[in-house]
């Protein structure tokens, strides 16, 4: 298991808790309808979307990948701050490798969720 660590920091003119609802409390719809080409669906398997939630992401037609999951682990609106697992099954050469990555939460802070085998 690898650690994934994404940061990116852009300047826009709509305020932080805006731009906060739609990219992060509002994604499971906005992304979809923004990028339909990237994103097809975004669906809760398990949970309401605040910590231990957990979704699958299936990704438009001609990607490398079919879809992945993810685990909220935190999501605090007063400070602006999402916390998400993500898991994805990668083909090679006719054998499935799971793929994880737990963005700096500890592998045993992570109850109850397992990648498809």
């Amino acid at each position: 298991m690898g650690v994934v660590t994404l940061e990116k920091e852009i300047t826009v003119a709509i305020p932080p808790a805006k731009t906060f609802k739609v990219f992060v409390l509002e994604s499971d719809t906005a992304i979809p309808s923004i990028l339909p080409q990237a994103v097809k669906t975004v669906e809760i398997i398990e949970g309401n979307g605040g910590p231990g939630t957990i979704k699958k992401i299936t990704f438009g037609e001609g990607g490398d990948f079919k879809y992945m999951k993810s685990k909220v682990e935190v999501v605090d609106k007063d400070t602006l701050t999402l916390l998400q697992c993500y898991w994805r099954k990668l083909l090679l050469r006719n054998k499935f490798f799971v793929l994880e990555a737990d963005n700096a939460v500890p592998k045993n802070q992570i109850n109850g969720f397992k990648p498809d085998s």
